[in-house]
C-alpha cells in the first residue's frame, strides 16, 4: 500500500527548466561560456550547479577557480527570477491539499539548493502540505545517486514499496528506481495533477493485491 508521494521539484511541481538555464548562461557568459539549450535539456537537466560546472571544466576548460563565483551568481540570477516569476498553481495546490486529507505522507527532494527549495515551495504555497522538504545540502551524493531519495523514505520510516516518486528527468529517474520506490514519470508540470497521481497509485496497490493473491 502506498503510503507517502515524494516530488522532484524542477519539471515537476515548478516549471523552472528555463529559469535554471536562463540563470546559469547568464552567470557563464560573465566568462565568455554558455550551454545550449539542446546539451542543457539532454546532458545537463536535473543535475546541481557544482555538477553542471564540473563537467564543463572537463569539456570546456572552464577553469576552476571560477566555480564559486559562478555557482554564487547563478544562484542570485536564479532567485531574481523565482521571486518575479513562481507563483501558485491551483492543480498543484488542489494535488497537494487532496493528497494531504487523504492520509499520505508528502515530500519533494530536490537536486536544488537548500535555499532555493524553500523559497520556490514557500511562492508556490506548496510548503504547507509539505511533511519534508530535501536539497542536494541534505545529502553526500546529488541524484542520479538515491541518497536524496532514500534519506526521504527512511525519514518517513517507510520501505521503499510503500512509496511512489513523482520525476520528469533522466538523472531523477535513475536516481528514483535505485532507491527501489515504486516511479510515476510526467512529461512536465501538466501531468502532475490529482487524478493521474491517484491513477498511478491505484494501479500500484492493484498489482500488489495481485501478487498477494498468486
Amino acid at each position: 500500500m502506498i503510503k507517502a508521494v515524494i516530488f522532484d521539484m524542477d519539471g515537476v511541481l515548478i516549471e523552472a527548466k528555463d529559469w535554471h538555464y536562463e540563470a546559469l548562461n547568464k552567470s557563464l557568459r560573465l566568462f565568455g561560456h554558455t550551454i545550449s539549450r539542446h546539451d542543457h535539456l539532454t546532458t545537463y537537466d536535473g543535475l546541481p550547479t557544482s555538477r553542471k560546472l564540473d563537467m564543463l571544466s572537463v569539456e570546456r576548460d572552464l577553469p576552476l577557480e571560477l566555480h564559486n563565483f559562478i555557482n554564487e551568481m547563478k544562484q542570485e540570477y536564479t532567485m531574481e527570477i523565482v521571486y518575479a516569476q513562481c507563483k501558485p498553481t491551483f492543480v498543484h495546490q488542489y494535488a497537494l491539499s487532496s493528497l494531504k486529507n487523504l492520509g499520505y505522507k508528502l515530500a519533494v527532494a530536490s537536486n536544488s539548493i537548500r535555499n532555493t527549495v524553500e523559497v520556490m515551495m514557500e511562492k508556490a504555497r506548496l510548503d504547507q502540505y509539505l511533511d519534508l522538504k530535501l536539497s542536494n545540502e541534505d545529502v553526500e551524493h546529488a541524484k542520479p545517486a538515491p541518497d536524496i531519495y532514500t534519506k526521504a523514505i527512511r525519514s518517513f520510516g517507510l520501505s521503499p514499496d510503500e512509496c511512489l516518486i513523482v520525476e520528469d528527468n533522466e538523472n531523477g529517474i535513475r536516481a528514483a528506481r535505485a532507491s527501489g520506490a515504486h516511479v510515476m514519470v510526467v512529461e512536465g508540470v501538466e501531468d502532475v495533477n490529482l487524478e493521474n497521481i491517484t491513477s498511478r497509485i491505484q494501479e500500484i496497490n492493484a498489482q500488489r493485491q495481485q501478487r498477494q493473491e498468486v
